[in-house]
């Protein structure tokens, strides 16, 4: 018993010393997180019933761009040819710091906010990965931001910006190329995770194309001599790059989805359709393969006497690490602490680990030390890899569901429909928030994060891997 109240002296002490060493506009930030944390709430569940899917989030796109004009940000709709895309900004002069917002959702992940998997309705779409959340807090961080300035506390502009598709067709990537990043100092992003931690590592450069081969249709009994089976060459093509994974570096991830193999048995199929992804560390290695696999549809569609095309879709790069800025971050970590959780949230936590086979631990809160950048780390790829390229980019993680829960996944939607992700997004609204303060605070601060983003970038010059013309708005569903 002596022992558990001196470990509860020894937690109030540390955290009473950590609010202590929080600045009078630190303070003042967290206070507007704190006035607009019902309303952030409220954002956050109402696109996570809506749960609108790549190119499709026009409503929860209208929520957040109707909140921010609502606070007195000037709102710019449709940007870069996406009519989901959209800025919000406020204020004049340097520096100007952004904050990223995603709010889409991935198909067939409908789930309630219960601990067992329950889908809201059959088949729907759910933030599998969290979206309602990111652009929530991240608009939360902005409003703070924006209210310092008004007050007169600091000076520059600080922008939001609203960026669809980040699931399917990475709609980020269309906004760099329109230059909306072009007179940013330094980036925030955040992800909805597992674990705290200012995120000092890279993602997997990837390359996102669609495979279709053209054939000669024909009954299959009656005289499949006049036929040219497009399944056929789908097939070979997929058992070309499954032979393949043997003679890659481990670092490389190939997969694919067939869209279209055919429709009924009794007719050889004059169509098929793969949608297909190659993934490695750095771009410079995921290319290649990228280039056997293309030979390869070449060479299939050869061996079943069929027509083939390859369309590029997009194609995102890894992310451009920034140390100095994870340092910052880390430091507003420390002083914020660890989330407390109730009884019945780290109960709710262990009934997720139960249904999906994970031990039993609950929540995991702990703030993680800055860790060393890895060479080759592994993980998913995101379309904040492209801004990474073209302005110093500064990342966050922070627990919106207990530890081990599987991503895309029914379990992350239901902790992001309930206080477990409440909890979290207004956790890194504050991080980011109390970050971009110090960034208005120092030019010093801004000076070293772009000297690092520059040192890193090198002399790569940025080549955005989409086809020429607008987003493939007119793609949704297929």
């Amino acid at each position: 018993m002596k022992r558990i109240l001196f470990v509860l002296f020894c937690f109030a002490v540390t955290s009473s010393y950590s609010q202590n060493k929080i600045s009078k506009n630190k303070k003042a930030i967290i206070a507007s997180v704190e006035k607009h944390k019902q309303s952030l709430i409220k954002i956050s569940d109402d696109i996570w019933a809506l749960a609108e899917t790549a190119f499709e989030e026009h409503q929860s796109s209208k929520i957040l761009a109707d909140y921010a004009e609502s606070q007195g940000m000037t709102v710019e709709r449709g940007v870069a040819g996406m009519p989901t895309a959209f800025v919000a900004t406020y204020g004049s002069g340097k520096p100007v710091i952004s904050v990223l917002g995603e709010f889409d959702a991935l198909p067939g992940l409908s789930q309630k906010a219960t601990p067992d998997k329950n889908p809201l309705k059959k088949g729907a779409p759910g933030h599998g990965c969290g979206h309602n959340m990111f652009g929530a807090a991240s608009l939360g961080a902005a409003i703070a931001i924006k209210e310092q300035i008004e007050a007169g506390k600091i000076k520059g502009t600080v922008k939001f910006f609203g960026t669809p598709s980040e699931e399917k067709f990475f709609g980020k990537i269309w906004m760099v190329r329109a230059g909306l990043w072009d007179d940013v100092d330094v980036n925030i992003s955040w992800h909805p995770s597992a674990s705290i931690e200012a995120d000092v590592q890279s993602s997997l450069a990837l390359i996102d194309f669609k495979v279709e081969f053209f054939g000669q249709a024909a009954h299959a009994s009656g005289d499949p001599w006049n036929g040219r089976s497009a399944s056929d060459a789908l097939e070979l093509y997929t058992a070309g790059v499954n032979y393949y994974r043997e003679h890659v570096k481990p670092t490389v991830r190939m997969h694919y989805h067939i869209q279209d193999g055919g429709q009924v048995v009794n007719v050889v199929p004059d169509y098929s359709r793969l949608w297909m992804r190659v993934r490695d560390t750095k771009r410079s290695g995921m290319l290649p393969v990228y280039e056997r696999v293309m030979a390869m549809a070449e060479g299939a569609a050869i061996l079943a006497n069929v027509d083939y095309k390859v369309s590029l879709i997009s194609g995102i790069y890894e992310v451009l690490p920034n140390r100095e800025g994870g340092k910052i971050m880390q430091s507003n970590l420390e002083l914020l602490g660890p989330i407390e959780y109730t009884d019945e949230e780290i109960a709710f936590g262990k009934g997720i680990q139960k249904a999906t086979g994970k031990p039993e631990v609950g929540m995991d809160s702990k703030i993680k030390p800055l860790e060393p950048t890895r060479e080759h780390p592994g993980g998913g790829s995101t379309d904040v890899g492209d801004v990474s390229w073209n302005v110093a980019n500064i990342n966050l993680g922070v627990t919106t569901a207990p530890k081990d829960t599987p991503w895309h996944s029914w379990a992350v939607v239901s902790c992001g429909g309930m206080s477990i992700g409440h909890k979290g997004m207004i956790y890194a609204s504050k991080a980011m928030s109390m970050t971009m303060l110090d960034l208005f605070e120092s030019p010093d601060l801004v000076d070293k994060v772009k000297k690092e983003y520059k040192e890193r970038k090198g002399d790569e010059v940025y080549e955005a891997m989409i086809p020429d013309g607008p987003p493939p708005i007119d793609e949704v569903g297929n």
